[in-house]
């Protein structure tokens, strides 16, 4: 079996173990960034925090945008934007729904 660090390295096609570090550091950083800033936000907007599933729905459909733009930006101060730039379009394909077109579907369409 391979080390979970290798498979990592594989599945998202990086090129060495220490841009799986700095990737992993990225995502680390980017959501203690969000947990942090949750409080001062829900203050801010003075949203309580009620136990029905509507508010929990609004609140990580309204996180959502905000955690997109600190990956990014985390990813560009450690270098790594290229990357998930790639991520967050996969990511917003799949909640979207939309597949990448392979070259046989492109052809076809353009003709």
């Amino acid at each position: 079996m391979k080390n979970p660090i290798q498979h990592l390295k594989s599945k998202w096609n990086l090129k060495s173990i220490a841009q799986v570090w700095v990737v992993l550091l990225v995502f680390a950083c980017t959501g203690f960034t969000v947990m942090f800033i949750r409080k001062p936000l829900l203050a801010f907007l003075a949203l309580e925090r009620p136990n029905h599933l509507g508010w929990y729905l609004l609140y990580f459909i309204g996180i959502l945008p905000i955690y997109q733009a600190f990956l990014l930006a985390y990813g560009a101060l450690f270098g790594q934007f290229r990357f998930f730039w790639e991520f967050e379009k996969r990511m917003f394909r799949r909640m979207v729904g939309k597949r990448k077109k392979n070259a046989k579907e492109t052809q076809s369409t353009n003709l």
